[in-house]
């Protein structure tokens, strides 16, 4: 299907630190890339016949990271989630940092944001129909 997003890829000062938070918190495989001629790990979210989701990658960050409470310079992916406050304090265990608290989408979800362990920025959202 065209002009849907296919890939993504995460930033990292550090990318093993980040390897092990997105894998700790999430679940994810992430696997270094032996191949190439950059530094680079493939991340599965989930199997390949798996609907719904994407599969991305990790970089080291090829220059500084925007400085606290800047404004985003890429794209924020968003998690979905079955329980918000449990990958919420999973986050927090591992690192990150609470960038927009958790918030109701009245009629539909729980949404918030969370500062990696890089300093990216990543939602949550749990859909529920009860949220207010």
């Amino acid at each position: 299907m065209p002009n849907r997003v296919a890939h993504f890829e995460i930033h990292a000062d550090n990318p093993e630190r980040a390897a092990a938070f997105y894998t700790d918190v999430f679940g994810w495989k992430i696997t270094k890339w032996e191949g190439g001629q950059m530094e680079y790990w493939m991340v599965e979210t989930g199997g390949r016949e798996e609907p719904g989701g994407i599969n991305g990658g990790l970089v080291r960050r090829p220059c500084p990271a925007p400085a606290a409470a800047q404004g985003l310079n890429a794209f924020c992916c968003t998690m979905v989630v079955d329980n918000y406050d449990d990958v919420a304090a999973k986050i927090l265990a591992h690192g990150g940092t609470v960038a927009m608290p958790k918030f109701a989408l009245t009629g539909m979800a729980w949404q918030g944001y969370f500062i990696d362990t890089e300093g990216n920025t990543i939602g949550l959202h749990q859909a529920d129909v009860n949220a207010k």
